[in-house]
């Protein structure tokens, strides 16, 4: 476990717990409130009772994910006024309409700075046309193009990624961005923050943004303020407060650094010291990430973009940070960074993710820290593995949420007894994303195979092809899985009554957590 102190840096664990405190509060008063009305009168009750039927068919019909109808069904069935009282403060489908309206203009001021190159999807239909139908359902739903002229570059370890973002940005001359899940004022930071506030009076534009709960332990607000006290802009996302919000569950996942709209880097790794084993709270702890250059960094800049001015909107001419990025890149592969909000109705993370399933002919290979997946996703593992695909997923060997941890295992009968070899990570804790599929595409990014991720959160990733980073990846699958143990044949068998019980009530209430 965790032995090293932290740095004598004030975080935000006390506000939090006030925040919480305070929400609790809230809501308990409303259910309360609700209980004892219900109480005054039988006409009330038995109106509640026919409003919760009426409820439960509601969600039925919904056009929504099953794993998220069951829970409100059941709660709402079983405890009319506690069940009802809680959808309609968290489950409704209107608690986030401010923040959609908001993030609908900021999307529709971002609107034609980014464009397909038909020419691009031409080739890539040329090449695979199957691979070429991803790319054109990213860029006509989720508002990403596909892009060539650009260069892969795989860090199979976030301390490689580290050294290669303070080459990186150590060549910055006009703008840096940066946003990151979490952020820790530690050592690992301090190096980036050294050469930041060097490039800030060089008269570099550098901005920072975090996420409020992603940072919790490690800073508080204070953290703003010392940054621009050296010339570095920071903003938060969505800062906790004690007042009844739902947008709070929505956080911040990404993590993207832009360097002059020309190198980019994303993957799973924040800014803080466990990430590159400074820190040993899980073992060694294994994640990856990617450095883009050339036009597809574009994608990346316009995320980051909508993101800032989400928070308050100061940009009014973006043309400066897109620039016509003057580069001629080795490979001809190509590249595809998206985002997913949990904001517009699109389930983009999980639908490349079941793309790249639905097309493996071959293999296909995952890593995530947590496997929370819907009934959807696993029928498309398990189908694939029964059509002879060699399907795989690591998961930690050492876990960092007991409860997540067996809510993770909780999956692993249904997909070992239909062919998917499940291994867990023997060292410690791997927290890279990644997705290689027959040795030909991959993705990187920030997104988990669980419901936080692939609905909750703002996340984003990177869809290649025909890259020797493919290549590299694949390979570091093989050092994975030689690092792992295989535990498919435990979980092959069928489980007692008690054991599926168990696995029945840690699955219903999995989307909620």
């Amino acid at each position: 476990m965790r032995t090293e102190a932290k740095a004598a840096v004030k975080n935000s664990i006390g506000r939090l717990m006030f925040a919480a405190l305070g929400f609790v509060i809230q809501v308990v008063w409303i259910i309360m409130l609700c209980l004892k009305l219900n109480d005054y009168s039988a006409a009330i009750s038995l109106g509640s009772s026919v409003l919760a039927l009426c409820v439960a068919f509601y969600i039925y019909g919904k056009d929504m994910n099953a794993g998220f109808k069951l829970p409100w069904i059941i709660a709402i069935l079983a405890f009319p006024v506690l069940g009802l009282c809680l959808y309609f403060l968290f489950g409704r489908p209107g608690a986030t309409k401010h923040m959609r309206q908001h993030f609908e203009k900021i999307d529709a001021d971002l609107e034609g700075t980014l464009v397909q190159d038909e020419n691009v999807l031409k080739n890539l239909e040329a090449t695979d046309f199957a691979v070429a139908n991803q790319a054109r359902y990213l860029w006509k739903c989720a508002g990403y193009p596909a892009w060539q002229n650009t260069d892969v570059e795989f860090h199979k370890t976030a301390e490689e990624g580290l050294e290669a973002q303070k080459r990186e940005l150590r060549k910055a001359k006009k703008f840096i961005f940066m946003e990151y899940h979490a952020i820790e004022e530690s050592s690992a930071f301090l190096e980036l923050k050294e050469i930041l506030v060097q490039k800030a009076k060089e008269g570099v534009e550098v901005r920072v943004f975090y996420d409020d709960v992603g940072s919790f332990v490690f800073i508080n607000k204070d953290f703003i303020k010392r940054m621009e006290a050296v010339g570095i802009q920071c903003r938060v996302f969505n800062p906790m407060h004690p007042f009844l919000n739902i947008f709070m569950n929505n956080r911040d996942h990404r993590k993207i650094t832009v360097i002059d709209g020309k190198v980019g880097f994303t993957g799973g790794y924040n800014l803080a010291e466990e990430y590159f084993n400074r820190t040993h709270p899980y073992g060694y702890w294994k994640d990856t990430g990617i450095m883009l250059t050339g036009d597809a960094v574009r994608n990346l800049t316009v995320m980051f973009l909508e993101m800032w001015n989400a928070v308050r909107k100061t940009d009014m001419d973006y043309d400066k940070y897109l620039p016509k990025v003057e580069y001629t890149a080795k490979e001809q592969g190509f590249v595809q960074p998206y985002a997913d909000s949990p904001l517009d109705h699109e389930t983009t993370g999980e639908n490349v993710y079941m793309n790249l399933i639905k097309n493996a002919k071959h293999e296909i290979f995952f890593t995530t820290p947590y496997l929370i997946i819907t009934d959807e996703m696993s029928r498309e593992l398990r189908m694939a593995a029964r059509r002879g695909v060699d399907v795989r997923i690591v998961t930690p060997g050492i876990p960092d949420k007991k409860i997540v941890y067996q809510m993770t295992r909780s999956y692993y009968s249904e997909l070992a007894r239909n062919g998917v070899r499940i291994y867990e990570y023997t060292p410690g804790f791997i927290h890279a994303k990644q997705c290689v599929c027959d040795g030909e595409s991959a993705t990187v990014g920030t997104i988990n195979m669980d419901y936080r991720s692939l609905y909750l959160h703002f996340e984003n990733g990177v869809l290649m092809y025909h890259y020797d980073a493919v290549a590299e990846i694949r390979k570091d699958f093989e050092d994975i899985f030689a690092a792992s143990t295989e535990v498919t044949e435990k979980y092959n068998g069928r489980k007692s009554v008690p054991a599926r019980m168990g696995r029945g009530v840690l699955r219903l209430f999995s989307p909620l957590v």
